[in-house]
């Protein structure tokens, strides 16, 4: 599963199915496959790209997000619940809630993770959030966690206690290398991570 899980550049990630899912496309090239199913977390425009999305949506195309995200995109999307789960094809998607405590993100913007389930792995996408109570509820084989703290999220420190805790086989870490966060940043999680939980970096695709 690992190796079908692209990182896209900052919080954009493509993820090879069946079902063919991206998650928060921004400055992507056009694929000559159409995404499947299309996740957004929130309507910040590097998460929330209306001509990143038509680049990839078909006919038959499916986007889900948050209210947020729906008034950017208007009827071309489905907007979910924090907790709410969809079935398409042989994936299963849940909403969970994604917030700091700050003013960056805060939870009256309703953004979003994911859990994706495919082929008996359960991916875990964080979205823009801090370390937040409700993730306890989340166990995932595969953990995208935001180090970029310049943006208010989680931290390197914060996010490998959480993921201490919650013992994910692989962690991707996202949001680095663009707008904020380094390869420092990734550089400390790693090293505060338990054994047992490798770190995947993997190279930029466009």
């Amino acid at each position: 599963m690992i190796d079908r899980i692209e990182w896209l550049g900052h919080g954009s990630f493509r993820i090879q199915g069946p079902p063919l899912i991206y998650i928060n496309p921004w400055r992507v090239a056009r694929n000559a496959f159409h995404a499947d199913v299309i996740l957004i977390s929130s309507d910040q425009y590097d998460h929330c790209s209306p001509a990143d999305i038509d680049k990839l949506r078909g006919p038959h195309t499916v986007v889900l997000g948050n209210a947020g995200a729906a008034a950017v995109l208007g009827s071309h999307m489905s907007v979910l619940r924090p907790w709410q789960s969809i079935n398409i094809g042989p994936a299963r998607i849940t909403a969970v809630p994604a917030y700091t405590f700050t003013a960056h993100h805060p939870v009256s913007k309703g953004g979003l993770g994911y859990i994706i389930s495919l082929d008996y792995y359960d991916i875990y996408y964080a979205g823009l959030t801090d370390v937040i109570p409700e993730m306890k509820h989340v166990q995932a084989d595969v953990a995208i966690v935001p180090v970029a703290a310049g943006q208010g999220t989680m931290t390197p420190e914060s996010a490998a206690e959480f993921l201490n805790a919650m013992r994910p086989r692989w962690v991707i870490p996202s949001h680095w290398g663009t707008l904020a966060g380094t390869q420092l940043d990734v550089q400390m999680l790693e090293q505060a991570l338990d054994s047992g939980i490798s770190v995947v970096l993997h190279e930029t695709v466009r």
